[in-house]
């Protein structure tokens, strides 16, 4: 039988897993790489005398992918720390609670955004099935859920007359989750997310900022690396793809030119222009492209004197919507983490920056150091995690799902389930896609 070949590019969570799939389906495959590194959004640095996530922090056992990999490399999680103060700003003045009373407080604007959720998604892993006839859904639901997508967390809370301070409260927790705008981000995600957290926020905080890993993602991607046999190839950058009559054919940066039964591409949307497709991509994939995602954000670490427990929340026009404390060092500092909506507007190694971020609370803290990585900036991603615009639900992703041709997409852009930032969905895109490949190899006798 003629061996099959699969190229995957990039060697993230999506293609390293994808990789491993194919591996043990008796694919023979390699992987290519753009950066002198695997990981992709997941990126465990040495940074503050801390192994730190300069992309994806958290895990959960809601995270059923993950859950196998963390389960598979035998990883131990913990806690990040909780019951801290709480402060927002609203209308100009910052408040303060406990961290608990804070959430309570925002519970009946986080009610009205998940309102639907049970309706919508019945199962959380097949978003569009109520579009689909077979489903048998209420017509009205069906119109809400379309609807739904053309509006965005804050049209809804706006809409339902929630308080000002209620809206300016949940506009900072939004810009944090959808490290974007949240107000021109789909509010059907936010219900998404509310459906595959059982409907409650308790669980949606929980599963998206409550547990890290004790070895950090690398303890993760490293393993399955680890695990393969293929080639992964670091520092090389594919700039053509081509569908030939015999397969397809890709050119690395450097000119080389690699023949392939099939393609797995696992780089994020907003860097798919880094790649030049022959035929060129379907004209519905090529305006998704050019629209981008509403991932516009930042992430940034901060260490400030002294311990303090500090969760903080500012509106999307902020430099940083959302600080909390994530570490207290023996020396007597405190390192943060925090989310903003717009990564022009901080410098991220610039502690200057990072002073002015911290003193949108007047806490009178002193920031000694700040770093992170402008993914927005980064030629290989141009984004953040995926988070989707309004009408990207619907009219987006799924665009690149099911392809005729022999180049698929995988990733986290691209998943069914947790997209965001979380990997959950990375791992489950590059298991899907690479289980559709292999049924493809074995059907066209290449397997």
């Amino acid at each position: 039988m003629e061996s099959s070949k699969v190229i995957v590019i990039g060697a993230g969570f999506s293609g390293l897993v994808a990789a491993r799939e194919l591996q043990t389906a008796g694919v023979n495959c390699e992987v290519f790489e753009a950066r002198d590194r695997i990981g992709g959004r997941a990126w465990t640095g040495d940074r503050m005398g801390l192994p730190l996530e300069m992309g994806a922090t958290w895990v959960h056992w809601f995270q059923p992918y993950m859950w196998g990999e963390i389960t598979r490399y035998n990883q131990g999680i913990h806690t990040s720390p909780a019951d801290n103060d709480a402060y927002w700003v609203t209308q100009g003045k910052v408040r303060k609670a406990k961290e608990g009373e804070a959430d309570e407080k925002m519970m009946p604007a986080l009610d009205v955004i998940y309102e639907g959720s049970d309706r919508f998604f019945p199962n959380p892993h097949d978003p569009l099935a109520i579009l689909r006839d077979e489903y048998g859904a209420d017509p009205n639901d069906v119109e809400a859920f379309k609807q739904f997508d053309h509006k965005s967390v804050m049209d809804i809370v706006n809409e339902a007359g929630v308080d000002q301070e209620l809206q300016d409260m949940v506009e900072g927790f939004w810009s944090a989750a959808y490290i974007g705008d949240p107000r021109t981000g789909s509010s059907l995600m936010a219900k998404q997310w509310a459906a595959l957290s059982d409907h409650s926020h308790k669980l949606v905080d929980e599963i998206n900022l409550r547990f890290k890993l004790d070895n950090g993602m690398r303890g993760l991607y490293e393993n399955i690396r680890d695990d393969l046999r293929c080639p992964v190839h670091l520092s090389s950058p594919v700039t053509k793809v081509e569908q030939t009559d015999s397969g397809v054919r890709v050119t690395l940066e450097t000119g080389e030119v690699k023949e392939a039964n099939k393609v797995i591409s696992t780089v994020p949307l907003g860097a798919l222009t880094n790649i030049e497709f022959d035929p060129p991509l379907s004209g519905d994939q090529q305006r998704v492209i050019g629209d981008k995602w509403n991932s516009t954000g930042a992430k940034i670490w901060i260490k400030i004197k002294g311990h303090h427990k500090i969760i903080a929340y500012a509106g999307a026009d902020y430099p940083m919507s959302l600080i909390r404390s994530e570490y207290f060092m023996d020396d007597g500092t405190t390192v943060l983490v925090g989310f903003g909506a717009d990564h022009s507007k901080v410098d991220l190694n610039s502690i200057e920056d990072a002073q002015r971020i911290m003193d949108t609370w007047d806490l009178g803290v002193e920031v000694i150091d700040s770093t992170g990585h402008d993914w927005v900036k980064d030629k290989w991603t141009q984004q953040v995690w995926a988070t989707l615009r309004k009408g990207q639900f619907i009219d987006g992703w799924s665009h690149f799902i099911d392809s005729e041709s022999d180049i698929h997409f995988a990733g986290a852009d691209f998943a069914p389930g947790w997209r965001g930032v979380i990997v959950d969905g990375a791992i489950q895109s590059g298991i899907i896609t690479a289980r559709r490949v292999i049924s493809q190899l074995r059907e066209i006798g290449k397997l």
